[in-house]
């Protein structure tokens, strides 16, 4: 009887020093930039700033024919979403909303890529781990990648509704402090969870028999 091919995650310091360019990259990059450029041109030229950073490392790797990391997707939906509000209020209130609704957005995106069987933490984790197609097509694995997808929608509009509670509620300096912390906690819980759960998933593979090829 035939078996899934054994897969084996990666220790958590590889992933992490795999993972770590890309969000260095795509998202710390970007905020970094936004602060800099804040802080000599204003709000609307951080914005400029922050936009032209993320598109021109999308139409780098375009040009390049060099897939475009999931992570990088993700920041030029939310770039875009600060971008156009930014613009369009110039409010220090909605500026610090912005990320916030950004992350709303993100999260629809979660949601709608599970109705449309093409979870995105799917993709996110062949961005750092290759896996067989024989791996992605076992039913145990689809369905993983489909509630952890669900879960990180869940996590992502629990950031997000704290976060905004917080700038609605408190002054800047203790939003910014207890945002900071609370979204560290959440999103470390989410992260070792996943992490876990996938492991254990792996771990099950080779136990399962491959379907037959269908004639």
């Amino acid at each position: 009887m035939s078996h899934q091919p054994i897969v084996v995650l990666p220790r958590l310091a590889a992933l992490a020093r795999q993972a770590a360019p890309k969000i260095l990259e795509g998202v710390i990059a970007p905020l970094a930039v936004f602060y800099a450029a804040l802080a000599v041109l204003g709000l609307k030229g951080a914005l400029i700033a922050a936009v032209t950073w993320v598109y021109a490392g999308v139409g780098w790797r375009l040009v390049r024919r060099v897939p475009v990391p999931g992570t990088m997707i993700l920041a030029v939906i939310a770039i875009t979403v600060r971008a156009l509000l930014g613009f369009w209020t110039g409010s220090a209130v909605i500026y610090f909303l912005q990320p916030e609704l950004g992350t709303i957005c993100i999260s629809m995106v979660f949601l709608a890529s599970v109705r449309l069987n093409r979870p995105l933490v799917q993709k996110l984790t062949l961005d750092y781990i290759h896996l067989p197609s024989a791996v992605l097509k076992h039913e145990r694995v689809r369905r993983f990648f489909a509630r952890i997808t669900l879960l990180w929608a869940f996590v992502l509009l629990v950031n997000s509704s704290v976060s905004i509670w917080l700038l609605l509620h408190q002054s800047i300096g203790t939003y910014l402090l207890v945002r900071t912390a609370t979204v560290a906690a959440i999103s470390g819980l989410a992260v070792l969870f996943s992490v876990i759960a996938f492991r254990r998933v792996l771990g099950r593979l080779h136990q399962d028999p491959v379907p037959a090829p269908s004639a």
